[in-house]
């Protein structure tokens, strides 16, 4: 066993029967380098890295900042990478989204944003006087919101979390408009907030859902005054071929991370309202939320952030992205295979869903022998490419993942 397989836990994964991980010793573009191979990464490194590596602008925006300082603490001190990139962030995003609470991953975005949804009525209850009666949320089945406690409880993935399997004050329902109707009559005035991974579910199986039960979605949050949360860490900055789900249905709170930065530090953002935002502005000092990652607002993945929103808006990203997904329905029309229960494409997210997990088995030393770096997990092969990505390069991704049926 290789000596770095035997200091790093690596993520899940079981270790005692873990294959080789793929050494890279070097990245650029939309390519990984090994040794002896050189690999289209249709991941995204987990799907953060929309610019590709080695991008010259944000590698010299962060050894510029590098220059001048790291890191400093975000209490009592400021700097002006957080100010400038939490102001343009702020133009970026729509509607009144303009309160920004810098955290260092997207598990923890979500951490903070549920803190905030609940603090919200409790603030509200101590104002008036009274006792907070909302102490549940509503999710969705197969969401998947992160790894940390309370994520794990909201999310609903076993395959994840089966190690976890209470789920206190939680209500799980489907995409469906008539379970969403159903839930808020039951429960509506016990919610305190609703979450959702907007039009696409990640780590669920790249399940693909329509705006209309976002819609609907909003209007039962106003009319049961609950805060409407949309974890956006996956779906943000083009990935469902919208800017975010936001632009198209505008929640209470906004979660974001991995292409927050343009994968090149690590860093999340969760984005409030004034309404949310005036829930703890007060004069009492036990209505302030009192939280505070070390690496909030770290100065390098400010740097990073405001280079990438600066490329991302300056290169007309979103068409770059719309034309990735023409290409992608393009040369997935009509496809079909024996064991394949579907194809799907949305923006820059193109899936496989095998009838089952078992059949994909091996896969990704089989697309790596073809010159593409793939993650299948569950029953579904997908990709979430860079959108820096070329049409073969694309092309090249989607025929490897025919050619695993036509094998």
């Amino acid at each position: 066993m290789p000596t770095e397989k035997n200091h790093i836990w690596y993520p899940y994964t079981q270790m005692k029967n873990m294959k080789e991980p793929y050494h890279i010793i070097d990245a650029e573009g939309v390519y990984l380098y090994t040794e002896d191979s050189k690999l289209i990464d249709s991941a995204s490194s987990w799907w953060c890295m929309i610019h590709g590596y080695k991008n010259p602008e944000i590698t010299e925006a962060i050894k510029r900042q590098a220059d001048k300082f790291c890191h400093v603490m975000l209490c009592n001190l400021t700097h002006d990478g957080a100010l400038n990139f939490s102001r343009e962030l702020a133009d970026f995003l729509p509607g009144d989204l303009n309160h920004v609470f810098f955290s260092d991953s997207g598990s923890v975005s979500v951490e903070v944003a549920l803190k905030m949804a609940l603090q919200y009525y409790v603030n509200d209850a101590v104002r008036r006087e009274t006792h907070n009666e909302r102490t549940k949320v509503l999710s969705l089945t197969h969401s998947y919101h992160g790894d940390t406690f309370k994520t794990m409880e909201i999310g609903d993935d076993e395959d994840y979390h089966f190690a976890f399997p209470e789920k206190k004050g939680v209500t799980h329902i489907n995409t469906e408009i008539d379970e969403l109707e159903n839930a808020f009559r039951r429960e509506g005035e016990q919610f305190y907030c609703m979450i959702v991974e907007p039009l696409l579910q990640g780590a669920g199986g790249m399940r693909m859902y329509d705006v209309s039960f976002l819609k609907r979605a909003r209007e039962l949050c106003d009319q049961y005054g609950v805060l409407l949360i949309f974890d956006e860490v996956a779906t943000g900055f083009g990935r469902t071929g919208n800017r975010f789900a936001a632009d198209l249905v505008l929640p209470d709170i906004i979660c974001l991370g991995k292409a927050l930065t343009g994968g090149y530090v690590g860093h999340a953002a969760t984005v409030a309202s004034e309404k949310v935002y005036q829930g703890f502005y007060d004069d009492d000092e036990r209505l302030a939320l009192m939280h505070g990652p070390t690496f909030m607002g770290n100065a390098l993945a400010m740097a990073a952030g405001l280079k990438s929103l600066e490329i991302f808006r300056r290169e007309n990203y979103m068409d770059k992205i719309h034309h990735i997904e023409a290409v992608a329905r393009r040369e997935i029309a009509g496809y079909e295979a024996e064991g394949l229960r579907e194809v799907r494409a949305m923006g820059g997210c193109i899936c496989f869903e095998a009838d089952n997990g078992e059949s994909l088995s091996g896969f990704q030393d089989f697309a790596a022998k073809r010159g593409v770096f793939a993650r299948n997990f569950l029953n579904v092969q997908y990709a979430m490419v860079p959108y820096i990505i070329k049409d073969e390069e694309l092309i090249q991704i989607i025929d490897t993942m025919k050619a695993w049926w036509e094998r």
